[in-house]
């Protein structure tokens, strides 16, 4: 177990290590505003004022692009059952020439930069006169900054000590998870989790397993997925790891795989393929699964009957685990006991620790991305010639 709502088998490899836990402690001592996020102690830049601007009457709509959008779509999707509003998000370029809906949005737009090209361009095609805005960017000259001003609209100032892809407990997260009427304190698990001793213990050997796959040329990070409505969670995890640890010739490749579709897919190649990989199993218990209808069962399949939906999905979860154990595949497994903003803010602190302790421990600064501004500026000199 990493918590009560967290069950979790760690890696069988159990590397402890030394090096890890000093990092650690390093980073939980620095200071740090990414390390301070993921803390009830954060100071969020808006106040409950913003909470009435909005027209409760329409829908929500969250314009952004990568880190800036990831994470309040994680909790959108994970907790969908506790939300009552609708919330739209617009995350890659928008595909339309023109927005003819006749509709009007509550639109969030979010940039750290103020200058990413395709919240941009989303915001200059779906923005109406009688829509509600609000943006949330670093408080600098920059376009979407001077574009509030123009709309005469507020602006929440994104912390600039914070990138997007670490962003998900600060205000980038917290106010879209507020707007859908959520505690965003109770995300805040820092502290509690440092104070349970299972937890780091695993922290540290799941990181120490992590670079010795690496040390062992498995650059694959394979995230088995049963459930659907966390999706945008790996999502978002596949960003952080990418973009945080692509780096020097190093890093990892997160995949995706949503399961158990994927069984009819890749599986083979993960079961009796390269050997390059290593996996992330998760799952999280349903209260209300969809049943089977009996009746509708033909006598071949007789024992599907009595099952639902979650105990079969369980029951090839648990069997793939199987066959991976006897074929020495490498993998852990998380299984949600819970579903709520308790657990959805240790499983973000998790993983935004383990991401930040693999970069220090591989010599990596995990907070930049300087290969991706390479493309920035190259498409700016082709569009301007």
């Amino acid at each position: 177990m990493l918590t009560k709502n967290i069950g979790f088998k760690n890696f069988q490899i159990k590397k402890k290590n030394k090096l890890v836990k000093k990092i650690l402690k390093f980073i939980l001592n620095e200071n740090s505003q990414v390390i301070q996020s993921l803390s009830i102690s954060y100071r969020n830049s808006y106040s409950k004022k913003i909470f009435k601007f909005f027209n409760k009457k329409l829908d929500y709509r969250i314009i952004g692009m990568g880190g800036s959008i990831l994470g309040a779509h994680a909790i959108y999707d994970f907790l969908n059952k506790k939300i009552k509003k609708k919330f739209h998000f617009i995350e890659n370029l928008y595909a339309k020439k023109n927005d003819h809906s006749k509709n009007f949005y509550n639109n969030l737009i979010i940039s750290k930069s103020g200058n990413t090209i395709e919240t941009i361009l989303n915001a200059n095609v779906l923005i109406k006169k009688k829509d509600k805005n609000l943006f949330i960017t670093e408080n600098k000259n920059s376009y979407l900054y001077n574009l509030a001003n123009k709309l005469k609209v507020e602006v929440v100032e994104h912390n600039n000590y914070i990138g997007g892809r670490y962003s998900v407990l600060s205000e980038v997260g917290m106010l879209p998870a507020e707007l859908m009427g959520l505690n965003f304190r109770k995300f805040k698990q820092l502290n509690n989790l440092m104070k349970n001793k299972n937890f780091v213990n695993n922290l540290i050997m799941n990181v120490g397993s992590i670079i010795h796959f690496l040390k062992n040329k498995k650059f694959n990070s394979i995230i088995i997925n049963y459930d659907e409505k966390s999706n945008n969670l790996f999502n978002w995890y596949q960003q952080l790891v990418a973009e945080s640890l692509g780096k020097k010739n190093l890093g990892l490749l997160p995949i995706v795989s949503n399961m158990p579709k994927d069984n009819h897919s890749v599986m083979q190649l993960y079961l009796d393929g390269f050997k390059n990989n290593f996996f992330t199993f998760f799952h999280v218990k349903e209260n209300q699964p969809e049943k089977i209808i009996n009746k509708k069962i033909l006598q071949s399949k007789s024992y599907l009957k009595n099952k639902d939906f979650a105990k079969i999905i369980f029951s090839q979860k648990k069997a793939t685990e199987n066959i991976f154990r006897k074929k020495k595949i490498p993998f852990r497994s998380f299984e949600i006991n819970k579903r709520d903003e308790q657990t959805l803010g240790e499983l973000f602190t998790f993983f935004i620790l383990e991401t930040i302790l693999v970069g220090k421990a591989l010599k990596i600064n995990p907070f930049d991305q300087p290969a991706v501004e390479l493309i920035k500026k190259e498409t700016k000199k082709i569009l301007i010639q």
